[in-house]
């Protein structure tokens, strides 16, 4: 399968963060962004969520490390926002568990732009359309949530298989291929190939499969 198994060598550090702007639109840009995790300044330019407790400590310039241990460790949290505990603690050089996934990201080159289906460990939901539309479903009880945990327990196998991409963030896929991007208590892991072959193996055809069953779920509503 092209690219599974792709690593780079151990960091010092965690790459520097980049912004990506697939789409024209400059918010949906930043919603692209974020959903990989792994720019604290990004959430810090959101409008605060006063009702969360934790969040003013996760996007403060120097966090305590019990306080992004104990988000990254909840596991009844947004998976966005322990991915990005996770991260921090990962900047200031503390352990983090290896290999607990907290999201997966799908990403395609459509006729008109860039599809994007991303499913948190939570139940979250965030589509990006390839005409910028954006759709969110969050909190417990959401109505996608069984859907998108099951995507997310399906990634695991496929995770297993890969080693953590340390270089920077790489840009949207090409025309014709699919980009399978695991957010991940250690770091980002992805695998990445043509729409044919990754449907045919016997690891990534079921995953792709459910991300095409949830979407369908998603995209249901404008019908």
């Amino acid at each position: 399968m092209a690219a599974l198994g792709r690593k780079s060598p151990p960091p010092a550090a965690p790459a520097e963060p980049v912004f990506h702007q697939p789409y024209a639109q400059a918010h949906v840009n930043a919603h692209y962004n974020l959903l990989f995790c792994d720019n604290y300044a990004l959430f810090a330019e959101q409008p605060p969520q006063e009702d969360h407790p934790l969040w003013h400590e996760l996007t403060a310039h120097a966090p305590k490390r019990s306080m992004l241990n104990q988000i990254a460790q909840d596991a009844a949290e947004d998976g966005r926002l322990r991915a990005l505990a996770c991260h921090r603690l990962r900047e200031i050089g503390a352990p983090t568990p290896r290999k607990l996934l907290l999201g997966v990201i799908v990403e395609a080159q459509m006729q008109h732009g860039l599809d994007v289906l991303a499913a948190f460990a939570d139940g979250g939901v965030r589509y990006l359309s390839q005409s910028g539309k954006v759709s969110i479903f969050d909190g417990p009880g959401n109505p996608l949530e069984v859907q998108a945990k099951d995507l997310v327990g399906a990634a695991q196998t496929l995770l297993n298989k890969l080693g953590p991409w340390h270089r920077p963030r790489l840009a949207p896929p090409p025309p014709g291929n699919i980009r399978i991007t695991f957010v991940v208590s250690d770091g980002l892991y992805f695998g990445q190939g043509a729409f044919a072959t990754l449907q045919q193996d016997v690891i990534a055809g079921p995953i792709l499969a459910k991300t095409t069953k949830l979407l369908q779920q998603v995209v249901e509503p404008e019908n």
